[in-house]
C-alpha cells in the first residue's frame, strides 16, 4: 500500500503527559482501505492506522483538517492533510516534528508526521471543544475567563521557548478550549520572521480578541500573521490608533486593559513569556479571588530606556483615567452606604439591606455564601525544603519565601553542573504542613523559570529534616494527579478528591533546566494552596 511505504519523517509515541480528549472511545469496525492518491475520502486508512472519519474544514493555509480514528490505539485523532506532499509540505512536517518534542498540558500533542510525496499529513491530538475564534463569535468573554485563557497560552509558549524554539502561529484559530475547560495551543509554524517577541505580543493579541471580539491587525508585532484577514480589525480612532478594550466595552479591569495594550505597543519592550505567564497567573488567581496583591500589574519599559523590560511606575493617560475612575467609584460606594446608615438610624427597619444600584442580589438572599476558592494561609514555619541527596551551601534555608504572598521574592537552590541536579540527588522540593486536614481546590506554583519536571505528592506524616528521613518521606508519599514534564513557569495541580482532606503536601522537582543566567538552578517564587 502506498501509505505504508511512504517515508516517515517522524513517528511520535504519546508520552502520557498530554491528556487525550475522548480517550477510550472505540472506533467502528475497520473497513478495507480505499486508497486514492491526492484527494482523501471518508473511510480511507492512512499509514495502515489512521482512518478518516469526517472532513472538518480547511485551515488558513489551505490544508484539510479531518477527524480520524487511530485504529491501533482506538482513540480519536485530528489529521491535518496537504496534497501534494514532498517539498511543498516540508514546512508543515518540520514544524510538526519540532512541536512533538515539547510536552506540556497546554500544547496539543503531535503523534505522527508522514510524507507520501503525493500528499503529506500530520496526526495530532483530537480536542473536543472549540477554537477561541468560535467561542468569541457569540460575544466577548468575561475578563476573568480571558485572563485564564491567556495564562494557559503564555504557559504553553514559555514551554516552547524553553527548548529554544518559537511557536510563530499564535492567534484565535490555534487557541483551542476543550469541553472539559482545558486550553491548548496548536499548530506551531514559525518561519524566519517569527521571534520570541512576536510570540509574546501575540499573547496580547489573544487577550484583545477575547475581550473585544476583534483582532489587532498589527502584523509586524504579532506572530502567526498568516491567514487571519477574515478576523475583524479592532476599533480605531481618526488617526488609526487602536482603541483600548475599556474603550470598546465596559467591565474590563484597568490592570488587564493596561497589560493588553502594553503588549501591543511597539514602543514598549515585552518581558520573556515565562515572566508574562507568571504575571497572568497572578492576575488569574486575583480575578478568581476578587482582589489583587500589592505588587501591582506588570509594567514595561520603552525600548530606549537603559533597562529594557524592567518594571516601571505606571504612566500615561490610561493609568490617570483609571485612578480617577477608581476614586470616583470608592466615593460613590461610601456615599451610598452612608445614606443607608443614616436611613436605618432614622427608623427604617427593612428585613434585609437593599442591593446597591447596578448590583445583582445573590440568589437565595443576601446571606448566600460565596463559592469563590479561598487562599489557605500558610505560616513560613510550616514549610521546609526537602532534599534526598548531596546539598550545598545554604540551599535548605529560606523556604518561607515561597508562601509569603510576594511572587517577586522566592527561594532558589544552589547551581548544579547539569540537569537532574547533576545526579547528586533524586530531587528537591517544598514540604507544606497545613496544620490540620483541609479540603483543597488546587495548588498553584510559580517558578523562577520554565523547563522543570515536577509533581505534587501527599502523605500522612512528616519527619525531621535529614538525608535519610527525607528519602523515606518522599518514598512514602503518593502522587496527586498528573506530573508536569519540562513545563512552563506556572503549574496548577487540581486533581483533589472532594471527599478527602489533606494536611501534608510536597511539591517535588526531579529535573531542572538552565535559567536566564545559564545555570542549572531551581527557583520557586510562590506556592498558593486554595480551599474550595
Amino acid at each position: 500500500m502506498p501509505s505504508s511505504t511512504g517515508p516517515s519523517i517522524a513517528t511520535i509515541i504519546e508520552g502520557g503527559r498530554v491528556t487525550q480528549v475522548g480517550e477510550g472511545q472505540e472506533a467502528d469496525e475497520v473497513t478495507p482501505p480505499v486508497m486514492a492518491f491526492g484527494a482523501p475520502a471518508v473511510g480511507e486508512v492512512l499509514a495502515e492506522r489512521y482512518e478518516l472519519a469526517e472532513h472538518i474544514n480547511d485551515d488558513s493555509a489551505g490544508r484539510q483538517v479531518w477527524r480520524g480514528v487511530d485504529v491501533v490505539l482506538r482513540r480519536p485523532v485530528a489529521v491535518v492533510l496537504r496534497y501534494p506532499g514532498g517539498d511543498s509540505a516540508m514546512e508543515m512536517l518540520q514544524a510538526a516534528v519540532t512541536a512533538s518534542r515539547v510536552i506540556h498540558p497546554n500544547l496539543v500533542g503531535v503523534y505522527d508526521a508522514i510524507d507520501e510525496d503525493e500528499r503529506a499529513y500530520v496526526v495530532r491530538e483530537w480536542v473536543d471543544g472549540h477554537s477561541l475564534r468560535e467561542l468569541v463569535a457569540d460575544g466577548p468573554l468575561e475578563p476573568a475567563r480571558a485572563t485564564s485563557i491567556a495564562h494557559a497560552v503564555a504557559g504553553a509558549i514559555a514551554a516552547v521557548h524553553a527548548t529554544g524554539m518559537v511557536h510563530g502561529n499564535v492567534h484565535p484559530g490555534t487557541v483551542m478550549v476543550g469541553d472539559d475547560g482545558r486550553v491548548v495551543l496548536a499548530d506551531a509554524r514559525a518561519d524566519g520572521a517569527d521571534t520570541i517577541e512576536t510570540d509574546a505580543r501575540a499573547v496580547g493579541g489573544v487577550l484583545y480578541f477575547a475581550l473585544t471580539g476583534a483582532w489587532p491587525h498589527i502584523e509586524a508585532n504579532l506572530s502567526g500573521g498568516r491567514g487571519r484577514s477574515a478576523l475583524p480589525d479592532g476599533v480605531r480612532d481618526a488617526n488609526g490608533a487602536l482603541a483600548a478594550p475599556r474603550q470598546v466595552r465596559a467591565g474590563v479591569p484597568a490592570y488587564l486593559d493596561d497589560l493588553t495594550m502594553d503588549l501591543l505597543d511597539p514602543q514598549l519592550a515585552v518581558p520573556s513569556v515565562d515572566v508574562l505567564a507568571a504575571e497572568l497567573g497572578r492576575l488569574n488567581a486575583a480575578a478568581e479571588e476578587q482582589y489583587l496583591d500589592n505588587s501591582g500589574p506588570l509594567r514595561f519599559a520603552t525600548h530606549d530606556e537603559e533597562s529594557v523590560g524592567a518594571p516601571t511606575a505606571p504612566s500615561g493617560t490610561r493609568n490617570i483615567v483609571a485612578g480617577v475612575a477608581g476614586l470616583l467609584v470608592i466615593a460613590l460606594i461610601g456615599l451610598y452606604f452612608g445614606i443607608n446608615a443614616l436611613s436605618d438610624k432614622g427608623g427604617t427597619n427593612a428585613a434585609s439591606p437593599s442591593t446597591p444600584p447596578g448590583a445583582t442580589a445573590p440568589a437565595g438572599g443576601t446571606d448566600a455564601p460565596t463559592t469563590q476558592p479561598q487562599k489557605i494561609p500558610i505560616d513560613g514555619n510550616s514549610v521546609r525544603i526537602v532534599s534526598t541527596g548531596t546539598d550545598r551551601g545554604q540551599e535548605l534555608n529560606g523556604a518561607a519565601a515561597v508562601v509569603d504572598g510576594d511572587v517577586n521574592k522566592g527561594w532558589e537552590s544552589d547551581s548544579y553542573e547539569g540537569p537532574k541536579f547533576a545526579s547528586l540527588k533524586s530531587g528537591m522540593g517544598v514540604l507544606i504542613d497545613l496544620k490540620e486536614p483541609r479540603a483543597i481546590k488546587d495548588v498553584q506554583v510559580v517558578l523562577a523559570n520554565a523547563g522543570a519536571t515536577a509533581e505534587l505528592k501527599t502523605g500522612t506524616t512528616t519527619l525531621p529534616s535529614s538525608k535519610a528521613s527525607d528519602t523515606q518521606l518522599v518514598a512514602s508519599y503518593t502522587i496527586l494527579g498528573e506530573p508536569y514534564e519540562r513545563a512552563g513557569a506556572n503549574m496548577t495541580f487540581s486533581a483533589f478528591d472532594s471527599t478527602q482532606k489533606y494536611q501534608y503536601l510536597l511539591f517535588w522537582v526531579t529535573d531542572i533546566t538552565k535559567n536566564a543566567k545559564n545555570e542549572y538552578r531551581l527557583g520557586i517564587q510562590e506556592i498558593t494552596v486554595r480551599a474550595p
